[in-house]
C-alpha cells in the first residue's frame, strides 16, 4: 500500500503529465524562452508545474517548494523541514523537438534527503516510485539495479548540460576511456529518467555534472532504494538538496555498488575529475 504522501505525488505527477500530453501536438504554437545559453523552457513547463503545485498545496500547504520554474517558495507558515522538489518537465529539449523521452519528477525531502520520489513517464505510462526504507517500484513491481560486477559490457548514461560545455573535452576523454570496457554510452536528455532506468536495471550506471536538485532528487532515491549507490565524482555521498543552487560543476554518479568504484576510477584516470579543480 502506498503512503499518503506518495498517493498525493502520483496524483500531482499525473496532473502535470496530462498537461504535457495535451500540448505535445501543438509544439509550434508554444512560447519558448531561453533561460540561459542553450537552456530552454516553454509555457507548458509552467502550466505543468502549476497543475502539480495545485495538488501538492491542497494536501500540504505548509511544505516548502523548490521547482525548476518557480524556484524556492516557503510554505504558508514560513520555513518548513519538508520540501517538495519538482521538475514538471525533465527533458524539455526532447519535448520541444517531438522526441518521445521526457518525464515529470517529484520528490518530498526532509531537510536535504528525499523521503519519497516519483518519476512519471506519461508517454509510456510508466510510474517509478520509491520511499525511504521501502524499496523502489515500477508500475507496482519491485525493481533492482543491474548486477554487473565491473565495467565490461556495461551501458552507461550521461549528459552534456549547457553549463558544462567548458569541460566537454575532458568529458569526451572520459568517454573514450569508458568505451574501452563498456558496451555503449547513452545520452537520453532526461536525468530523472536516466536515474529511473539505473534503478530498473535498464542501464548500468549514470554520471553527469551540473545537475540541480529538481533533476535528481526523485531519481537518486529510486537508485538507493533499488540497491544502488549515489555519490559525487570523488565518491562522497551527496544529498540531492545540497545540489540546489550550486555552481555549475556539481556532480552525480549512480549505479550498483560494484560498478560505481571502477566508474569513479575511470573518471579520475581520464583527467575528467581534475577539470573540476
Amino acid at each position: 500500500m502506498l503512503q499518503p504522501a506518495v498517493n498525493i505525488m502520483v496524483k500531482a505527477a499525473r496532473a502535470g503529465g496530462n498537461i504535457l500530453l495535451r500540448h505535445m501536438h501543438r509544439l509550434d504554437a508554444l512560447n519558448v524562452v531561453e533561460k540561459d545559453r542553450l537552456d530552454y523552457a516553454s509555457e507548458v513547463d509552467g502550466l505543468a508545474e502549476q497543475a502539480i503545485l495545485k495538488e501538492l498545496r491542497r494536501a500540504n500547504p505548509d511544505y516548502a517548494i523548490l521547482g525548476e520554474e518557480g524556484g524556492a517558495q516557503k510554505g504558508n507558515r514560513g520555513p518548513s523541514r519538508y520540501t517538495w522538489v519538482i521538475d514538471p518537465l525533465d527533458g524539455t529539449s526532447n519535448y520541444l523537438r517531438g522526441l518521445p523521452h521526457w518525464c515529470v519528477s517529484i520528490a518530498l525531502c526532509e531537510g536535504p534527503d528525499p523521503l519519497h520520489g516519483v518519476v512519471f513517464d506519461p508517454l509510456r505510462n510508466e510510474l517509478f516510485i520509491a520511499s525511504r526504507g521501502s524499496g523502489a517500484q515500477l508500475n507496482d513491481k519491485r525493481i533492482r539495479v543491474a548486477e554487473r560486477k565491473d565495467l565490461a559490457g556495461t551501458v552507461i548514461a550521461t549528459g552534456f548540460p549547457p553549463r558544462e560545455r567548458k569541460r566537454t573535452d575532458a568529458q569526451l576523454d572520459c568517454l573514450k576511456h569508458l568505451l574501452k570496457d563498456a558496451e555503449d554510452v547513452r545520452r537520453t536528455g532526461s536525468a530523472a529518467l536516466d536515474l529511473a532506468y539505473v534503478a530498473a536495471g535498464r542501464v548500468d550506471a549514470y554520471f553527469e555534472a551540473g545537475v540541480q536538485a529538481w533533476d535528481v532528487a526523485a531519481g537518486a532515491l529510486l537508485v538507493r532504494e533499488a540497491g544502488g549507490r549515489i555519490c559525487d565524482f570523488k565518491g562522497t555521498p551527496t544529498a540531492p538538496l545540497h545540489i540546489a543552487g550550486a555552481a555549475a560543476g556539481r556532480q552525480l554518479v549512480a549505479g550498483n555498488v560494484k560498478i560505481v568504484d571502477p566508474l569513479l576510477k575511470t573518471i579520475a584516470n581520464s583527467g575528467y575529475l581534475k577539470s573540476f579543480d
